[in-house]
């Protein structure tokens, strides 16, 4: 068995998801953790060789509201000066950018991705990403490109999509791991986002599932298998 990978979700996480199911697939041990339902978060070296944090409904600004985020700030800070990797996926990327002092905002005029959207690499990206692709979005909120962290790829909308801090944190806008059954259980449990500006029809995300979610889960297994060697 491989080392453990620590994975902290969030009240609305999902644990189905396919970056979860696929580091099991290969060799690794997974162990789950809550903060915002009591759990706490382990000692920084407590030898987990990465973690992944997910998204979910709370704002990485509720840091006055919500002991749990600042928690998470604190701590992802703390793990990311240790250099061993981490994915920050929507809020996890957002918590990563506020952990490295930039800020989180929602958009200038209100608007809301979701649904999928093209992003394109920038010219730093490298292996990271070497095309355009169309990726699974779910947020009104975005964050600013930390200092001395890399813009990795941008978009039409929020047009901060992912970047890189030191060698092995990163922080992605979008949601790679959400595959078209969790997609379609957000899709029924909050429809009623789907009235936001911004936000893409039930049956356009349907048919852009069916079209983009393919090379969006390659590109995800190919990033882990990377951000892992």
């Amino acid at each position: 068995m491989k080392p453990s990978i620590l994975l902290i979700d969030h009240a609305v996480g999902q644990r189905d998801d396919r970056a979860s199911a696929h580091l099991r697939e290969m060799g690794y041990h997974t162990e789950w953790c809550s903060p915002s339902k009591g759990d706490s978060l382990p000692p920084v070296e407590n030898g987990h060789a990465a973690v992944i944090v997910y998204g979910g409904a709370e704002s990485a600004n509720d840091v006055d509201s919500l002991a749990h985020v600042r928690q998470e700030i604190d701590w992802i800070g703390k793990w990311v000066d240790s250099g061993r990797p981490y994915l920050g996926i929507c809020l996890g990327s957002q918590l990563l950018a506020r952990a490295l002092g930039a800020r989180v905002s929602r958009h200038a005029e209100g608007i809301h991705e979701i649904g999928y959207v093209k992003i394109d690499p920038t010219p730093a990206a490298g292996d990271f990403m070497d095309a355009p692709m169309h990726v699974y979005h779910w947020h009104n909120e975005g964050f600013e490109v930390p200092q001395s962290a890399e813009l990795l790829a941008s978009g039409p909308v929020f047009p901060n999509q992912a970047f890189r801090y030191g060698e092995k944190a990163y922080g992605i806008q979008f949601h790679p791991e959400v595959s078209p059954d969790v997609m379609q259980r957000w899709l029924t449990e909050a429809a009623y986002m789907l009235d936001e500006p911004g936000a893409h029809a039930r049956e356009t995300q349907l048919a852009d599932s069916a079209r983009f979610d393919g090379p969006m889960e390659a590109w995800l297994y190919r990033f882990l298998h990377n951000w892992l060697a």
